[in-house]
């Protein structure tokens, strides 16, 4: 249990010891760490035995499984089911590529149930036996989703006949409604874990110390570096010490952060910003604000950031930063923009961190900061009036497009460099379309309305496979929430040639083409939705959606952007143009470099 709250003390004792010199001459070998972020890792093979429901039988794998729906997949920004062979992809690259430390930076589980985490567990623990991999996680607001646990389950596993399958924790929690969902059925390990469960599980992977680390401390730990010992330390991680109180609350609620050297030289600073607010109900609000709460919530958290920077700094150390959250505003400038056009809510507005959270960290001299959460690929430059520059890289999630992974290299004690790893082939990743094909003959039989586009059963790669699937989230999910009327009236339905002419005369645009080595048949051969889906693939991918387009399209999305952006009058096209525009012209976000003294950073 999260008992007893020890008094704040700075985790460092500043004892003016001096470093012994062999600290700071030492030349610095290069390492490697991967970041893997928003895992979302759910196991689609569990042990289902002591379970009601047992699962639907995979001929291919010629076992049960267990399974969301392709409709709740198309609905999510997430995926469920295929994100578990992308992992296994992802660390099999690594492995291959050498890599002994990785990072889990949030959301490694899909709402932290037993079912998962122990799935979870078995993987990081085989990896680390047969390949002397060191896994490194922090949680993020789906692990877990409440920092005590509770009764959990989803109404739409995917169950027999292709209906939906209602699976819950406990009986009575929800009653199926038989139209289209079997009747619920009881899967014990489907309740949330909290805090106490989730960490005890994965125990082994950075939330204690172990022997052959050469450093390890929290937020809460009473002795400096010079003073190290793996009994203080073990002492430390005892989680009845590692509690913090709400100003507004007498609760003590759990902060697994932690700061770890694994290897000489590296310093990997983990940081929770989950806050989880008490409501008049008992119960707590969900943690998926980020540092925009912690500046107000966990202020402790801040304190100790910068006296383990001081304390890197000292040693001679490299540091490293990652949570679940980013600390920079991670839209290329565009945010006012798209709050403007889309609404103040809309594009999870409220995740942004505010520029407070940059400036804050940034001012404590913290330089690089490894993020999640946004399920999107990005690299953010904050640099505050004193002149300090912190650099805030997204990993994108391996469960949605585009699905990739950072790989972080440390040259010398000024220089690092960023690679980003797409997952183009993930072996199995169609492991259970037949079944999807069960799903899409029950819909399309019972309720058209509810049919999904089957030609994501025919994509030929996973990358493909994550493109339909943020495809089939636009129209079903984004167009129909956050886009204004007026906008979707004036893109769809139109191809682009007639786009560019609702607002020049075709003689005038004809012979702009000409200069621009442009042909008619540029534009025409895509449509407004082409459009719209492009846009997203950028918002997500950032440099990474070039990928995915040919040279000519893009150039003729730069063209038709660039006449919206000069009408005079400031229109919903002009707006949009505006904020896809910026999203294309971003910081470098796939291969780059940073200088560590001065923030710069240098395109691969």
């Amino acid at each position: 249990m999260f008992r007893k709250v020890m008094p704040y003390l700075l985790v460092f004792a500043l004892c003016g010891c001096k470093t012994e010199p062999s600290q700071k001459e030492n030349p610095q070998k290069e390492i490697k760490v991967a970041f893997m972020a928003d895992i979302h890792f759910a196991d689609v093979y569990p042990n289902l035995d002591e379970s009601d429901f047992k699962g639907i039988f995979d001929s291919v794998q010629n076992r049960s499984s267990l399974l969301r729906t392709m409709n709740a997949q198309l609905h999510s920004t997430r995926l469920f089911n295929e994100n578990y062979f992308a992992f296994f992809a992802a660390l099999d690259d690594a492995v291959a590529k050498g890599i002994k430390t990785i990072a889990l930076p949030g959301d490694f589980s899909d709402d932290g149930q037993p079912l998962h985490i122990k799935g979870l567990r078995k993987i990081l623990d085989r990896y680390a036996a047969e390949h002397d991999i060191e896994f490194f996680l922090i949680n993020g607001n789906h692990d877990p989703t409440t920092p005590f646990g509770e009764e959990g389950g989803k109404s739409d596993f995917l169950g027999a006949n292709g209906k939906a399958q209602p699976l819950m924790s406990e009986v009575g929690k929800y009653r199926a409604n038989e139209e289209y969902q079997n009747p619920t059925q009881v899967v014990a390990d489907l309740k949330e874990w909290g805090y106490e469960d989730m960490v005890q599980e994965l125990h082994n992977h950075g939330f204690f110390p172990k022997e052959s680390y050469r450093y390890w401390s929290t937020p809460f730990s009473e002795y400096s570096v010079e003073e190290y010992t793996f009994q203080k330390a073990k002492t430390a991680s005892d989680l009845a010490r590692r509690n913090y109180r709400l100003e507004t609350s007498e609760v003590l609620l759990p902060d697994v952060s932690y700061v770890v050297e694994p290897v000489d030289g590296l310093w990997l600073l983990a940081l929770d910003a989950n806050v989880y607010l008490p409501k008049e109900d008992g119960d707590f609000s969900g943690a998926g604000i980020g540092y925009n709460e912690v500046l107000t919530h966990k202020k402790h958290l801040i304190r100790w950031t910068e006296n383990v920077v001081k304390e890197a700094n000292r040693l001679g150390k490299t540091l490293i930063a990652y949570s679940h959250y980013p600390m920079v505003d991670f839209n290329d400038g565009a945010s006012k923009d798209i709050a403007a056009l889309f609404g103040e809510k809309a594009f999870q507005a409220h995740r942004i961190p505010s520029d407070l959270v940059g400036e804050t960290f940034a001012n404590i001299g913290l330089k690089v900061h490894v993020g999640g959460h946004m399920h999107l690929n990005d690299t953010g430059v904050f640099t505050t009036k004193k002149g300090n520059t912190l650099v805030n890289i997204q990993s994108p999630s391996l469960a949605a497009y585009v699905p990739a992974y950072k790989i972080i290299t440390i040259k010398n004690p000024t220089q690092m460099e960023v690679e980003t790893v797409v997952l183009d082939e993930v072996k199995g990743y169609d492991t259970f379309f037949g079944a999807y094909e069960r799903e899409h003959d029950f819909l399309a039989s019972h309720f058209e309305d509810e049919v999904w586009e089957k030609n994501i059963l025919s994509t030929a790669s996973y990358l493909d496979y994550t493109k339909t699937h943020l495809q089939e989230l636009v129209r079903l999910r984004f167009l129909p929430s956050d886009w204004p009327e007026e906008l979707v009236q004036q893109l769809l339905n139109h191809n682009g040639w007639e786009l560019l002419t609702a607002l020049d005369s075709e003689e005038k645009i004809k012979a702009e083409l000409q200069k621009e080595e442009l042909t008619i048949e540029d534009f025409s051969s895509w449509q407004g939705m082409d459009l719209i889906v492009d846009f997203y693939k950028f918002k997500n991918g950032d440099e990474l959606a070039k990928r995915d387009m040919d040279s000519q399209r893009l150039k003729g999305y730069r063209f038709v952007l660039k006449k919206w952006s000069e009408q005079t009058e400031n229109t919903a096209l002009k707006q949009f143009a505006v904020i896809f525009k910026k999203q294309m012209e971003g910081e470098p976000a796939v291969n780059f470099s940073i200088d560590l003294k001065t923030g710069e950073l240098q395109r691969d």
